[in-house]
C-alpha cells in the first residue's frame, strides 16, 4: 500500500514534560490506524502536531509526499489533512448546514454549490432532518457527528478523529462505528483516538500505542491486545478479554 502519512521521529517537550518523543508510524492510503494509550500519553498532542496546531521540537511529518513542517492548520487542510477535536465547538446560532457549509466553502467558493454539498454530507451522517435547525439544540451524539461532517466537508484524503464516540451509549458507539466504515470505504484514510477499545478492536487494522510520549506497541489489533507491556500500561487483563467486538 502507498504511504500517505509518515511521522518520523516527531518530538514535543512542555516545559518540563515531554509529551512526544522519537514518534514513529505510517498510515497508508485508505487504512484505518488507531492511536491508543492511556490519558496523558501524548495522542492528541500528536494529532496536534501532525495537523499544524502546534510546531514539532524535532521530527518530520510527510503527508502525499509533503513535508509539513511550518505549515499553518488551514495550508495542512488544503492538502487533504482534516481533523476533529475532543472538545466540539461548533456555532450554536446558526444552522446545522450552515456550521459546515463553513467547510465546504473552502473547497467550493459558489456558496450555492457549497450548501448542495454541506446537505450531502448531513445525510449521510443521518443530520439531514436537522439541517435547518440550531446547532446548539443538537445532542451529544449529533453534536458528534455533526463534528464529523464539518471535517468530512473539507474533502479529506485523511482524517483523524479524536474520540468521537466517549460519552456514548453503546447504541450511539455503533452508530458511529457504522458512519467510520462508509466513510473509509470511500477511499478515505482514517487515524482515530480512542478508548472504547471495542471500536478500536472492530476498526483498526493496525494499532499504534503510545505511553509517556513514546511508542511502545504496534501491529495488528489481536497482537497489540497481548503484548505483556501494552497490557501493563494501559488495557489490563479485564479490557483485553472484554475488548473484541
Amino acid at each position: 500500500m502507498t504511504v500517505l502519512l509518515q511521522v518520523a521521529g516527531l518530538s514535543k517537550r512542555f516545559g518540563g514534560v515531554q509529551a512526544v518523543k522519537d514518534l514513529d508510524f505510517t498510515v497508508a492510503e485508505g487504512e484505518i490506524v488507531a492511536l491508543i494509550g492511556p490519558n496523558g500519553a501524548g495522542k492528541t498532542t500528536a494529532f496536534a502536531l501532525i495537523s499544524g496546531f502546534l510546531s514539532s521540537d524535532a521530527g518530520r511529518v510527510t503527508f502525499a509526499g509533503r513535508d509539513l513542517r511550518g505549515l499553518a492548520p488551514h495550508q495542512v487542510n488544503a492538502l487533504g489533512l482534516a481533523r476533529t477535536f475532543q472538545i466540539m465547538r461548533p456555532f450554536p446560532r446558526l444552522t446545522v448546514v450552515r456550521n459546515v457549509m463553513i467547510a465546504t466553502l473552502g473547497r467550493h467558493a459558489d456558496v450555492a454549490e457549497a450548501e448542495r454539498r454541506a446537505r450531502a454530507v448531513l445525510d449521510e451522517l443521518g443530520l439531514g432532518a436537522k439541517a435547518d435547525r440550531p446547532a446548539g439544540g443538537l445532542t451529544l451524539a449529533e453534536r458528534k457527528r455533526l463534528e464529523l461532517a464539518r471535517a468530512l466537508g473539507t474533502e479529506p484524503r485523511l482524517l483523524l478523529l479524536d474520540e468521537v464516540m466517549s460519552g456514548l451509549t453503546d447504541a450511539e458507539t455503533e452508530r458511529i462505528v457504522e458512519l467510520v466504515w462508509a466513510i473509509n470505504r470511500r477511499g478515505i484514510a482514517i487515524l482515530l483516538i480512542e478508548h472504547v477499545m471495542r471500536a478500536v478492536m472492530s476498526l483498526a487494522q493496525r494499532i499504534v500505542v503510545l505511553n509517556h510520549g513514546e511508542r511502545i506497541a504496534e501491529g495488528r489489533p489481536e497482537s497489540v491486545a497481548n503484548d505483556p507491556r501494552v497490557i501493563e500500561a494501559y488495557l489490563g487483563d479485564e479490557a483485553v478479554t472484554r475488548a473484541p467486538a
